[in-house]
């Protein structure tokens, strides 16, 4: 199963292994954001992360998936110390082990569907033959077959948020981090790329943990996680 431990100065996300308590602390200055989390999350589980605005759940989201140093405590995906690491060494695993959806879908205008994809699995030094087939496969499992070709400014706000979640499962990553996934979206559009989550999970297997403020996804979650004032309530 996946978790996230932290024991007293210590983070621990791993696969098949129980997760225990830890304190994960960060401080931007004299602003302290995270005083200490305890966090455990199952392989296949979906997690919400809920709170007011600055209550640190994107600050622990980025720390989870490698984006930002905690002051204290350490991250362990795949029974792997992750900033223990060298910068060449964590982007590596970044790219094969975590998966990331933002609010914004970050599409390279440039760039198809197929293409935008396409682009962590060849950065994973994928064949360009394998690495289309799983793209393909991927871009249809979220109801975009027939817009391969299609470049983002051609794609409603919904495809292009659907390419940036294939995006995130191009590699098979452990976990998927989302923050605020739906929150640039219309209601029914919402709702829609909120069932993707569960379906994708179903099919793929990630471990996902989602930061929002919509609480309809967090009412689908398996859990929900209330921060307040950088801690679980």
């Amino acid at each position: 199963m996946f978790m996230v431990l932290l024991f007293n100065s210590f983070l621990l996300l791993i696969l098949e292994v129980p997760l225990y308590r830890s304190l994960l602390k960060k401080s931007f200055g004299e602003l302290e954001v995270l005083k200490g989390i305890d966090f455990c999350a199952k392989e296949k589980e979906i997690i919400s992360i809920v709170g007011a605005s600055g209550a640190g759940k994107s600050t622990l989201l980025q720390i989870l998936g490698s984006l930002s140093k905690p002051d204290s405590g350490k991250v362990l995906i795949d029974n792997t110390d992750i900033f223990s690491l060298s910068a060449d060494k964590l982007s590596d695993f970044r790219n094969r082990h975590i998966g990331f959806v933002f609010q914004f879908h970050h599409l390279l205008p440039e760039f198809t569907a197929l293409e935008n994809v396409m682009i962590p699995a060849l950065i994973a030094k994928d064949s360009p033959i394998d690495a289309k087939k799983r793209a393909v496969e991927i871009l249809k499992s979220v109801g975009l077959g027939s817009r391969l070709e299609h470049k983002p400014s051609e794609l409603s706000g919904g495809e292009q948020q659907r390419v940036a979640i294939a995006r995130a499962i191009i590699n098979n990553p452990s976990v998927i981090f989302a923050d605020e996934p739906s929150g640039n979206l219309d209601s029914q559009t919402k709702g829609e790329i909120h069932r993707l989550f569960f379906d994708l999970r179903d099919l793929y297997g990630q471990t996902i943990i989602i930061v929002t403020h919509d609480n309809e996804l967090a009412q689908m979650s398996d859990r929900i996680l209330k921060m307040k004032d950088g801690l679980f309530i």
